[in-house]
Order: structure tokens, then sequence, then C-alpha cells
């Protein structure tokens, strides 16, 4: 087949943290296929068919545009982030696993790009320099009780831990059951960090701790990073504290 699907990973938000491979794929891409608000990220030029859709048909998406590259286009679809991680590169394979034999023989390529999760830790200063581990509230693909039962788990183990799709309209009571499970595990003053809309123009960042985050704001553009026993705050005056995580655990050999 001729054709060819590239997922490429957009980054947080600032065109300047879009990777240059990732920008050489989607100039060759003939068509556009994502989400809406990421399609609209990308700079309309001639020659490119865009192919916006909702946020919750994903393997649909993936099908058009695998359907797409059968038929010989040159398909870019578009993830926010990194294409790898709650997005949409697994959603294309998992087409292709249950879709047409031939779209096994498609040309198909991964472009990554920084995760939320990155973009936020860079600001904050290094919150995951020590083990951590990424996870997603939303119980849209997963039933609720497997995201606590992973969750208490990682709690547990003093990862610290990345929650992804925190909280929606749709969803406006997990997050709050999701700190007060923590709340259960962790210390009080254990740092909680709200990172929103990193590297766009409304930017926001707040640390705070376990105890106060239940009224910290959050949306689903907010990344929010629960800290370890090994998570530090370095104050800083007038400013936000510098943030990072031990990478040694103390007392071990």
């Amino acid at each position: 087949m001729s054709g060819s699907v590239t997922v490429v990973g957009l980054g947080p938000g600032d065109p300047s943290l879009l990777t240059e491979s990732a920008r050489r794929a989607l100039d060759a891409a003939t068509d556009l296929i994502g989400y809406f608000p990421y399609v609209a990220r990308v700079p309309e030029r001639d020659g490119l068919v865009r192919h916006a859709s909702d946020n919750r048909v994903e393997v649909d998406r993936a099908r058009h545009a695998l359907s797409l590259a059968a038929a010989g286009q040159h398909v870019a679809v578009v993830s926010g982030g990194d294409p790898g991680v709650f997005a949409m590169a697994s959603a294309v394979f998992e087409a292709v696993e249950h879709g047409e034999p031939g779209w096994r023989d498609l040309a198909i390529t991964v472009e990554p790009g920084i995760t939320a999760m990155l973009a936020a830790a860079a600001r904050l200063g290094a919150p995951l320099g020590g083990d951590f581990c990424a996870m997603s509230l939303s119980d849209n693909l997963k039933p609720w009780p497997v995201v606590t039962a992973r969750l208490e788990a990682v709690l547990r183990a003093d990862f610290v831990i990345a929650l992804y799709n925190p909280i929606s309209s749709a969803r406006p009571w997990q997050l709050g059951a999701a700190l007060e499970l923590a709340a259960g595990i962790r210390p009080p003053e254990t740092p909680v960090m709200f990172a929103r809309a990193i590297s766009r123009p409304d930017e926001a960042i707040r640390v705070t701790t376990l105890a106060e985050a239940p009224s910290a704001p959050a949306d689903m553009a907010t990344m929010v990073i629960l800290g370890a026993s090994g998570t530090r705050l370095i104050p800083r005056e007038g400013k936000a504290p510098f943030v990072y995580t031990l990478r040694s655990v103390p007392g071990a050999a």
C-alpha cells in the first residue's frame, strides 16, 4: 500500500515545543485527523484536508485514518502531548489489530511529543526525579474500582504519581475521591502540584499540600502530581518553590 499513517504528538501547546520530526510529518500529510482542539492547533495550508471529531471516538477516528491510508493518503493523526500516553497511538494499533488484514502492511509510525507530566515537571523543577508512575483518573475506558485499586497500590509503593484527566464536567467527583484515598495513606504535608495549561497563555501552577489539595481548582487541562516521601520543596521569596524528588532512598544500602 502506498499510503501511510503517522501518529504525531503536538506537545503541551507552545509551538516551539513541537519536535522538528513531528513538524516534518505534519508538513508531509495530505490528511489531518484528531480531536477538534488538537486539529485546530495545526496551521491550515493548501492540500491539507482536516478531519476533526469528538473526543470519545478514538478507535473510529483511527479506523478512518487507516482507511484513508489504505486508499493512498498520507495521514497525520494528532494528539496533544505525546501520542503514546493516554492518546491516539494505542487507538491506532487497537484498530490495526482488529481491523482489515491489509492495514498491517501500512507504513505506520509514531512521532513522540512532550507529554503533560514532563512539561509540568520541568516548570516545577524535578518532581519526577525519583520513581514515578502515570495514571488517568478517567473511568470512560476502565471501571472506577480498577482506577482506585491501581491508585492505592502505587500510593502504598511510595511512587510520585502524575494524574491525567483528573476532573471534568461529566466527572466532577473523581479527583476528590482520589485525594481522599491518598489522604488515608500519605501524610497531610505531602506536596501536591497542580499544573494547568503548561506553555499556553493561561498557564497556572499551584504547589500545595495533600491536606489543602481538595480546595485547589482543577479541570481537564490540569496535570496533578502527588509527591512521595522523597519529594522536597525549596522555598523562594515571592516565587513558587522549586520541587524535586530525591533519586536516592534514605537507608538504602
